[in-house]
């Protein structure tokens, strides 16, 4: 005679190991759509059609940049006006490359795209420069590494177009560029647009983030907007000469006031906001555990 309570059990058991199936099953759905692009239409003319389009951004980008930066040479004397010039030949430099890369972008939250404040992304593709570019506002201004003046023709025009450079070979000399990039912001009402992981992921998957934005967020007290960046690592790799028509998505995230954050509590910060992007990317892009 079956026991009532060990029925009970096994039942549960069994239940417990359909939903364990479905999960597992779900997963692997959702694994496989985020690799499909990899593998879909690796024909020759795919890849003649990706070469060809590489090409053509790069020829765009040497036009546009020989054009603006003869526009900044007669502007010397003006540096905020450099800086208008420049966020223009990112809103049309940017939007040409995506049109000529021809993937689907779909873009969520527009409305704090206006904001004046401190804007962060995500970095996994050359694909995220193009969209930084485009996106975000008059008056925004990039922090990169000091050596990118050495990148040809593109670094002459970041600093021409008075774009923001750290020192990044010592913490001390670090600290003190982030210090002198935070007053040019506050004293010209700039915006600032940061890659708070400091270097492009390999994979996809979310870094570390560095403290830089923080102790600019202290130093200005800007509020902080998230642009959450989904796609771009499977349409266009690090290192890599081939692009993919997969789909990306651009999220703009409610800023976050920085009035009354604390120095002492930077890392928990860094923390939250690091946790917002695990919270709005896609399984393939959350942090390896």
């Amino acid at each position: 005679m079956d026991h009532p309570l060990l029925g009970s059990l096994l039942r549960g058991r069994r239940l417990e190991s359909c939903l364990e199936a479905k999960v597992r099953s779900v997963e692997e759905h959702e694994e496989a759509a985020v690799r499909r692009p990899e593998k879909a239409d690796d024909g020759w003319v795919s890849v003649a059609v990706s070469g060809a389009r590489v090409v053509a951004c790069f020829l765009t980008m040497m036009v546009t940049t020989a054009v603006w930066a003869g526009i900044m040479l007669l502007l010397l004397p003006w540096p905020y006006e450099r800086i208008r010039q420049g966020n223009l030949y990112g809103h049309v430099t940017g939007r040409l490359m995506m049109w000529i890369l021809g993937n689907p972008i779909k873009i969520q939250g527009s409305e704090f795209s206006t904001t004046r404040a401190i804007y962060i992304c995500n970095h996994a593709s050359p694909i995220d420069i193009f969209l930084v570019m485009w996106l975000t506002p008059i008056g925004t201004v990039g922090i990169a590494k000091k050596e990118i003046i050495w990148y040809p023709l593109f670094g002459q025009l970041y600093v021409l177009a008075k774009h923001l450079r750290i020192d990044r070979s010592n913490p001390a000399a670090a600290v003190e560029s982030l210090k002198e990039a935070a007053r040019a912001v506050r004293n010209n009402d700039l915006s600032l647009v940061i890659f708070p992981e400091g270097t492009r992921s390999r994979s996809g998957r979310l870094l570390p983030f560095k403290k830089g934005f923080v102790h600019i967020a202290l130093q200005t007290r800007l509020p902080i907007v998230p642009m959450v960046l989904t796609g771009t690592h499977l349409a266009w790799r690090k290192d890599s000469l081939r692009v993919r028509p997969a789909p990306i998505t651009v999220k703009y995230l409610p800023p976050i006031k920085t009035d009354e954050w604390e120095k002492d509590k930077m890392n928990e910060y860094i923390e939250m906001i690091h946790s917002l992007y695990v919270q709005h990317l896609p399984e393939a892009q959350k942090p390896s555990a």
